[in-house]
């Protein structure tokens, strides 16, 4: 379908593609990854036509239909559904005319052409991926103006998948999405029948909906089977290969330099020592393998508060006078990692805002520790950056009277070593945007972090190295994210926002996805995807709901016994590995050891049959857990 051959371009004098080549199959769906700044972007430009080469060759089949979503979100008094529909020119255009035509024939051709298409179907289509992507029947029929740009990007989205191309190019499209509506997506591009090829960051995501990754580096792209996790393990492998390989040959080199060396003046020798030369000039000069240096940075732990750090009893909050979340009862400690869940407008920054004293409660009580110190970040707070300023310069201002290595050393805890920190904020990366503001949020070492979609814009180096930032922190963890990877590696506590009020929900990221799948197909069974709910059938859903999460908080006790019982097996997993290890101490199997040697083998067969009860009842509990909430 697409056949990429031997392309060059170049940006700024800075070479992007050097001579590299790449074929893709139709029906291959393709990750393409690489660093911030390599180009990925750039090649579905070059693709989509928006750029020209400076050498090379990209062809596409002549009948291939490309779609691209555009960079400008929508705007106009069209309702969104009309807007995705007049996404179909040909549609349009074919219906116009059907209006006017008066041949017969013509008209039998426009029908025809219609019926091909699936016309008759495009608007329950449309409204169906406009659903999926967090628009009820309601919103569907107001005006793209009615929406900020972050949702009429979502209408751009829209439009593009309701094309249904056979070249479909997405770049980041989960961004601006909520962590529902990137599940739904996720869904849409597994069954999605043509050709994809994905820009993204996220990890999960190019897990399930991608069967190869491109690794776009070095100037070079390079195509790999399987999916991304698939791909790590091959390129961590062939890292290790080549490193091997570079020590064998410097190896070599060295061996052979040493008898050329040895036997060089000796006449007897000289036929070999000149043999050795030329195998040394066939060998070339070896080459050492350079991984990416991968980013770290981590966030000052605080000094410990007595718990709690907030409670709030009763409460309502909203804009206005207008309550957007009610009947608020809350605890937060120190040692809470929650995860915020519901699809956007549900409330989630509201309650961010509330906790980090952005908002006020209209009713109730909230009382936080007199000495609680609040990082909050948001994506919006990029826009507050001195474009002009470099990120020495506004972490200085926060650090008056410190010397100049001392606010580097806090830069450098955020990647932001030599040059990088004298670099004016308008030249930075998003992501090296959202680090900055990683440093100066955390620069009195908050007791609460609360954070608002901190991975867009980092690439997954970047969002490695929070996920072990955060892991590492010693304080309280509020986290609103459509990266289910982040949220399962961060958070033990999910909160679901949702219908005017907060809850527990008692499972995990993978229960909430399915939680949604199941809710979606539901749903569809009901017909009600394309049109706005009538008061019974919300009545239904919110009784749903209610079933569900009653469901849940029967088995929570359950729940956490399961959770206690998978500590327990950690734990005894750890001593084991900690035995084996000592088992390989040579001191252990020369004379008068065999006291200490006994020992760790009692201690091992000991463990090991914890173990296995542990396991065994872990089963059976998770079992009964399972029974319980299906």
């Amino acid at each position: 379908m697409l056949n990429i051959s031997n392309i060059i371009y170049r940006i700024g004098g800075r070479m992007i593609f050097d001579q590299t080549s790449l074929t893709i199959p139709a029906g291959h769906k393709i990750g393409l990854i690489g660093s911030n700044g390599a180009g990925k972007s750039t090649l579905l430009k070059l693709i989509a036509g928006q750029l020209m080469l400076d050498g090379g060759e990209i062809s596409l089949n002549a009948r291939v239909r490309m779609g691209m979503v555009s960079q400008e979100a929508p705007a106009g008094s069209r309702s969104l559904l009309d807007t995705v529909l007049a996404a179909d020119t040909e549609r349009a255009n074919l219906l116009a005319e059907a209006e006017t035509a008066t041949d017969g024939h013509r008209i039998a051709e426009i029908h025809t052409r219609l019926a091909d298409i699936d016309a008759h179907t495009a608007e329950a289509r449309a409204a169906s991926i406009l659903s999926g992507l967090g628009f009820d029947g309601e919103a569907q029929l107001r005006a793209c103006d009615d929406f900020s740009g972050g949702w009429r990007m979502r209408v751009a989205l829209a439009a593009t998948l309701f094309l249904q191309p056979d070249l479909l190019l997405l770049d980041e499209p989960t961004n601006h999405l909520d962590l529902e509506a990137t599940i739904w997506l996720e869904q849409y591009l597994i069954s999605y029948p043509g050709t994809i090829i994905l820009v993204s960051h996220d990890r999960d995501l190019l897990n399930r909906a991608v069967k190869h990754i491109v690794h776009l580096h070095n100037a070079q792209l390079t195509l790999y089977g399987g999916n991304y996790d698939k791909f790590a393990k091959t390129r961590r492998e062939q890292m290790e290969l080549a490193s091997k390989h570079y020590e064998k040959q410097i190896a070599q080199q060295k061996h052979l330099q040493s008898f050329i060396d040895r036997f060089r003046a000796k006449a007897s020798k000289a036929k070999q020592a000149q043999s050795r030369v030329k195998m040394l000039e066939k060998m070339g000069p070896a080459i050492a393998v350079v991984e990416d240096r991968s980013i770290t940075f981590d966030f000052p732990s605080p000094q410990e508060l007595p718990p709690p750090l907030i409670t709030i009893d009763n409460g309502d909050v909203g804009y206005n006078g207008k309550p957007v979340l009610r009947d608020l009862n809350l605890r937060i400690d120190m040692d809470d990692r929650i995860a915020l869940l519901g699809a956007n407008g549900n409330g989630k920054s509201t309650l961010a805002k509330l906790l980090s004293d952005k908002l006020e409660l209209m009713n109730g009580q909230k009382v936080s520790s007199n000495k609680l110190r609040i990082g909050y970040f948001a994506q919006h707070q990029t826009d507050e950056l001195v474009m002009e300023n470099t990120p020495y310069q506004h972490l200085a201002a926060l650090m008056p009277n410190v010397i100049e290595s001392k606010v580097r050393a806090q830069l450098g805890r955020f990647a932001f070593e030599g040059d990088k920190g004298n670099t004016k904020v308008k030249n930075l990366s998003g992501g090296e945007k959202a680090r900055l503001l990683f440093a100066l949020m955390t620069l009195d070492a908050p007791h609460m972090l609360i954070l608002d979609e901190p991975t867009n814009h980092l690439d997954i180096d970047a969002r490695d190295a929070l996920n072990h930032a955060l892991n590492n922190y010693e304080g309280a963890v509020i986290i609103i994210s459509h990266d289910p990877y982040l949220i399962e590696a961060c958070a033990d506590r999910l909160l679901l926002v949702a219908d005017g009020t907060v809850s527990n929900f008692d499972g995990d990221v993978n229960e909430y996805r399915q939680y949604l799948l199941d809710r979606a197909r539901a749903d569809r069974r009901a017909g009600k995807s394309s049109v706005a709910a009538t008061p019974d059938q919300k009545r239904d859903r919110k009784a749903e709901r209610q079933a569900a999460a009653e469901k849940r908080k029967v088995a929570a006790p359950l729940r956490k016994e399961v959770e206690k019982l998978e500590k327990q097996m950690a734990q005894c997993t750890t001593k084991i590995a900690a035995i084996e290890a000592e088992l390989t101490d040579q001191s252990l199997y020369t004379a008068g050891s065999a006291d200490r040697l006994n020992k760790l083998q009692l201690d091992m067969a000991k463990v090991k049959a914890d173990l296995a009860k542990t396991e065994s009842l872990w089963l059976e509990k998770q079992e009964e857990y399972e029974i319980m909430v299906a």
